[in-house]
């Protein structure tokens, strides 16, 4: 009993005193964020037919189905082509600070807004990656994503916190006029009234506590408070990826066509999928490789969950199914439906790994400062810098 406890009392410790997984999340953020931003970028010229006035789901049709289902966009405040244009931009802007990691927790609530202002305007445009990233964009705004890799750690490492700065503030305050608009003009409902008004009550708090008690006991609340938050999100990430692989693999092994290993033929002979046809055409001529490409999938779809527990297993599988999205990519035509998944698969990959990574990039990084032609210097002659740190003096003085 006695060991029981404590386990228990270090899993509580260890929940509450640190944000697990910064590296883990970080990639998630990154991912997702530059998956949305390049499919924004990719469909710029058809986003008017995609979620705007020329979609064939038009404005009428949204009223009503959002008016049933109370699903929240900002896009159905208005009518308005001007309206449609600034949220299409917000959603781009967000995106491109979030993957940076600027003011991280406001970026994520502007790039959940955008998220869910386009999907739920148009329901029927998606496939299965927007639904991934309709679900971790919700998931985000509860994490700590911008602990590592990104402008708020170098901002916190520079000037002592991650707040400083009158850039936070100001955002926040217009998000704030925005909510007071949706609660005055009746657009949001009681559950995301709630949701956003706790938000941006929480985030407040935190501005003051971290601003006037960098080190009291209100300081000391909250971060434990935003620990528990961030660890629950993680582990809400790691369950719904393991269960968006389960339940993909169970419905599969019911199918007639995945039990004879022919599931795979078929979408190689559609015109959709097809976006190399001598590759297509290649795959599809070889009735083993059909085979085994279609029992394969299955299998690691079934096993993933199960390997949690045995990491050497776990790391193997993963690189599989993350070959494997690359292949669907490049096969079948889909992209950004894999890089959703890599993006989600990403919270699985190991902290040692993810570390070398950074490391190399920062290496790459620095090599490539140090063969860039030096920049002219501005400090008049005769004004050279102190070796030990002192200003040069004045040459007007």
């Amino acid at each position: 009993m006695e060991r029981v406890r404590s386990a228990l009392a270090r899993a509580v410790a260890k929940a509450t005193g640190q944000a697990l997984g910064p590296y883990q999340s970080a990639v998630v953020r990154i991912g997702f964020a530059g998956t949305w931003l390049f499919f924004l970028l990719r469909e710029f010229p058809h986003r008017h037919e995609l979620y705007g006035p020329d979609g064939p789901w038009s404005w009428p049709l949204a009223e009503r189905l959002i008016a049933s289902n109370r699903a929240f966009t900002v896009l159905m405040w208005s009518d308005s082509t001007l309206w449609f244009e600034t949220v299409y931009a917000l959603s781009l802007l967000a995106s491109v600070l979030l993957v940076l990691g600027w003011r991280t927790r406001a970026a994520s609530v502007l790039f959940m807004i955008g998220v869910l202002s386009l999907q739920n305007r148009s329901v029927f445009m998606g496939d299965g990656g927007d639904n991934v990233i309709h679900l971790m964009a919700v998931y985000l705004v509860l994490t700590r994503c911008g602990q590592v890799w990104s402008l708020d750690a170098r901002r916190s490492r520079l000037r002592g916190s991650a707040t400083a700065g009158a850039a936070g503030p100001v955002l926040w305050a217009l998000l704030g006029a925005g909510f007071a608009y949706g609660v005055v003009s009746g657009h949001l409902g009681t559950l995301w009234l709630v949701f956003f008004g706790t938000l941006w009550t929480g985030t407040a708090l935190w501005w003051l506590a971290d601003r006037y008690e960098p080190g009291g006991e209100r300081r000391a609340t909250l971060d434990v408070l935003a620990n528990l938050l961030h660890n629950a999100g993680m582990l809400v990430i790691t369950a719904e990826v393991c269960l968006i692989y389960a339940t993909a693999g169970w419905y599969k092994i019911q199918g007639s066509r995945w039990q004879d290993g022919t599931a795979l033929y078929y979408p190689l002979s559609l015109d959709y999928f097809t976006p190399w046809p001598w590759l297509s055409e290649l795959v599809a001529s070889s009735g083993a490789v059909v085979m085994l490409l279609t029992y394969g999938t299955v299998l690691v779809q079934v096993a993933f969950p199960f390997t949690l527990f045995n990491r050497r297993v776990k790391n193997v599988l993963l690189a599989v199914m993350m070959l494997e999205h690359a292949g669907i990519a490049v096969l079948l035509g889909l992209p950004f439906f894999s890089l959703a998944m890599i993006a989600a698969d990403a919270v699985f990959l190991p902290t040692g790994l993810l570390v070398w990574v950074g490391a190399r990039v920062v290496a790459v990084a620095g090599g490539l400062r140090r063969w860039s032609p030096p920049r002219p210097s501005t400090v008049p002659r005769g004004c050279a810098p102190d070796p030990l740190g002192a200003p040069p003096p004045d040459p007007r003085a």
